[in-house]
């Protein structure tokens, strides 16, 4: 299967409404989109993904009555408000010594982690849980690694929505736990990894129990595909130029795919070049790397990996249900994949700890993998990156402390502390 950029302007089904409609990536069948529940296609049970009549244009963006965050794109989303905290417009950070290090002509981070609940999950489910009001459901679910339920769980109670969500037990960190709970989400810890409470979780949702808000949701992505008009607009404003390549974590690949939409619009609007679409790198864990291995095989599709691990939870995923999509994504734009080791991530969580920017593990895998990448020559020296970072330091505390330095004892006594520091003692 393929989804290339194209510069053809899509036509409008009879399905659409008021210029949406889902489309499948499979067969190419279309569905009105707020008719009834639908998360994959009727026909062939492939992925479904929002479509428009009128692709977005910087012009419409810069137009927004609304000012900054995942909003101001309402001229690529399917309603002009959702429901908000508000999310979006994170920071693009310079990291001089890490730029210097890894030798790339441009390196900026993309911290996701300044969302409200501390990730990325936060623009997907600020249109996800708008759109369930539309379709009238009462319950919202999700299985999750951690960040997906504490979104959930924040958008669902400011929504006034029941939310359920299924977590691996004792496989996710404490810090989205206690968001998810403190946010009064119903949690139940399943004997099982995230791919066993993903397949709980969408057969509730075929029984009609819940409506499901993992990025299987193709709405989900469309709050998703946001972090891509930001990352442009930022680094255009900054640089003058678009960022040769994006180099991202995956764990159910859904940020890879919303990138490759975001991209594949604006080239369909002519807001975009085909030649500055910049390169999808997707970043997996060695313990948690079926996109690498389908990428390095060249396969059509991803294997499943029934047993992963690895330190970075969030993407502790063996099953990523977004690969159809996020295949494309990654081999169209010219772009790559590769798995780094735990070690790895840590160096690399330190590493951005060091230039201010706190990050949890599975973010910091981007600049693992951008650095093994550098080492194997596969990105050039003259390349402009921009690094995607999806959660806070603080979602992983366990994670954080064990990376850091360790507290030193001294005694209660100002020249005890000073001998202290002075190596004294």
């Amino acid at each position: 299967m393929s989804m290339e950029l194209s510069t053809a302007a899509p036509d409008a089904p009879a399905v659409a409404d008021d210029g949406v409609w889902l489309a499948c990536v499979a067969c190419g069948e279309t569905f009105a989109p707020f008719e009834t529940v639908r998360y994959t296609c009727d026909d062939c049970d492939g992925l479904l993904e929002a479509r428009y009549a009128e692709p977005p244009t910087w012009a419409e963006f810069e137009a927004s009555e609304v000012d900054r965050g995942v909003w101001r794109y309402a001229a690529a989303l399917p309603f002009e408000m959702g429901v908000s905290l508000p999310e979006g417009d994170t920071p693009l950070h310079e990291v001089p010594r890490l730029e210097s290090e890894i030798g790339v002509s441009r390196l900026r981070i993309k911290h996701e982690g300044m969302n409200p609940t501390g990730s990325f999950k936060d623009r997907g489910m600020t249109v996800g849980v708008r759109v369930a009001k539309e379709l009238g459901v009462d319950r919202l679910a999700c299985a999750s690694t951690g960040n997906t339920s504490a979104a959930l769980a924040a958008y669902g109670g400011r929504g006034g929505m029941e939310t359920l969500v299924l977590l691996p037990a004792g496989k996710v960190a404490a810090g989205k736990v206690a968001q998810a709970a403190l946010h009064g989400a119903r949690i139940l810890e399943v004997d099982g990894n995230f791919d066993a409470c993903l397949d709980i979780v969408q057969d509730l949702a075929e029984r009609g129990e819940a409506y499901l808000l993992n990025s299987l949701n193709p709405f989900r992505l469309e709050g998703q595909k946001t972090i891509g008009f930001e990352i442009l607009e930022q680094f255009r404003d900054e640089e003058g130029r678009f960022p040769d390549r994006i180099v991202l974590p995956v764990g159910n690949a859904g940020n890879t795919a919303a990138l490759y939409k975001c991209f594949r619009e604006l080239v369909q609007s002519g807001a975009l070049d085909e030649a500055d679409v910049p390169k999808l790198t997707g970043v997996q864990a060695e313990g948690a790397a079926p996109m690498v291995e389908a990428i390095e095989n060249d396969a059509d599709e991803v294997r499943r990996w029934d047993e992963v691990e690895t330190r970075a939870t969030a993407i502790r995923i063996g099953n990523p249900v977004n690969a159809p999509k996020a295949l494309p994504g990654i081999r169209n734009t010219g772009g790559t994949a590769v798995a780094v080791s735990d070690e790895e991530i840590t160096g690399a969580q330190r590493a951005l700890a060091a230039e201010g920017v706190g990050v949890e593990p599975a973010s910091a895998a981007s600049v693992a993998g951008l650095r093994k990448l550098r080492d194997e020559g596969v990105v050039d020296d003259d390349e402009a990156v921009v690094c995607l970072t999806t959660g806070h330091l603080l979602k992983d505390p366990d994670a954080a402390a064990a990376a850091g330095n360790d507290p030193e004892s001294v005694p209660n006594d100002t020249d005890a502390v000073l001998a202290h520091l002075a190596g004294e003692r």
